[in-house]
């Protein structure tokens, strides 16, 4: 897992989000989760890039948990046990994408 806090003081747009994912060569596609949902532990085939754009998200790679806020990124290797949590009672919305090796 790769974790990388948003470290500037103004929260990037889901625009420039986009735009940072594209250049990566990714197709960024956004996912709504409602507040208080929880996705249980699961696993894929590919590389998972998240971005929060909106409210908090406890995620859980392998038995490490960190929370997210808006504009915080991670990165999930294929096949890495994970799962999510939204927090404070508020929706959480995020960008995705899926890197393909």
């Amino acid at each position: 897992m790769i974790m990388t806090r948003w470290q500037a003081s103004m929260t990037p747009t889901a625009d420039q989000i986009r735009l940072i994912l594209a250049q990566e060569g990714l197709d960024p596609f956004e996912e709504v989760f409602a507040a208080d949902m929880k996705i249980p532990d699961h696993r894929h085939p590919f590389a998972e890039v998240r971005v929060v754009l909106s409210g908090e998200l406890l995620t859980n790679v392998a038995g490490n948990q960190v929370l997210l806020r808006p504009g915080d990124r991670v990165e999930i290797p294929s096949n890495t046990r994970h799962s999510y949590a939204v927090q404070g009672g508020e929706s959480c919305i995020c960008l995705c994408a899926q890197k393909m090796f």
